[in-house]
């Protein structure tokens, strides 16, 4: 979600162009760190937003539906096995 924030923010800043999608790449760890949620195959989220600049009505939903479709089955799986780490190990 940070990175198609990061994604968005730079589309409707410079366009749609090559190099605000290697920009948008480049910003988008910096705010993953910051955050504390490294993943960096998440940077290509915010080049797929500037390159293809999919609908945000349709492309934010699905995005959001399968993050919380993820951390839910984290959990649950982090569950049914009682002797490993809990997931998640913090939330801020």
């Amino acid at each position: 979600m940070l990175c198609a924030a990061v994604g968005y923010g730079a589309l409707a800043a410079f366009g749609s162009a090559p190099w605000v999608a290697a920009l948008a790449a480049g910003v988008a760890p910096a705010v993953m760190t910051m955050a504390r949620t490294p993943h960096s195959p998440a940077c290509a989220t915010a080049v797929v937003v500037v390159l293809r600049t999919p609908d945000p009505k349709t492309f934010v939903p699905l995005l959001a539906g399968s993050a919380v479709l993820l951390v839910l089955a984290g959990c649950a799986l982090s569950r049914t096995r009682p002797a490993t780490r809990r997931y998640p190990v913090y939330w801020w």
